[in-house]
């Protein structure tokens, strides 16, 4: 996952969390205790990890489409 390590309005660190978020909420911890916990009190902090989203599974799909593609292009080509 590509989590920022700092916040992008404030600055504050919040990629040392990341993991210990992720890991609470799986064990179906509310979000809100959560954030409390991990001392995350600024909303524009809060909004990074909230709406932190797993990009690479939503990106793999279309990279394996191209590359049968490119193959069958190679495969007609020959």
């Amino acid at each position: 996952m590509l989590i920022p390590v700092r916040c992008f309005t404030c600055g504050n660190l919040i990629g040392d969390k990341y993991e210990d978020y992720k890991n609470k909420l799986k064990t179906g911890e509310n979000a809100e205790k959560v954030l409390n916990e991990l001392q995350i009190n600024r909303y524009c902090c809060r909004r990074m990890l909230l709406t932190a989203s797993e990009t690479i599974q939503q990106i793999i799909p279309f990279y394996e489409s191209i590359n049968k593609r490119k193959q069958e292009v190679q495969a007609e080509l020959d």
